[in-house]
């Protein structure tokens, strides 16, 4: 399997599995949440950077963060 090129280190996402209880995790298993948290990131990122320019802003807030990630 080929190296995680991604911003979510394959080694993170196996510690937050781990904090959640697993006691065994497959590299796989590692690979796949960081792909799906990256994926859920930056969905709230790019919200987060509508609501900034909504408001006039180019700087993106912890607020627009936290409402990004109450939006649809």
């Amino acid at each position: 399997m080929p190296k995680n090129k991604h911003p979510i280190p394959n080694t993170s996402a196996k510690k937050i599995l781990e904090a959640a209880g697993a006691e065994r995790v497959s590299k796989e298993a590692a690979a796949e949440l960081a792909k799906t948290l990256e994926e859920i990131a930056l969905d709230v990122a790019k919200k987060a950077a509508e609501l900034a320019e909504h408001a006039g802003r180019k700087t993106i807030l912890g607020k627009d963060v936290r409402l990004a990630t109450r939006t649809k």
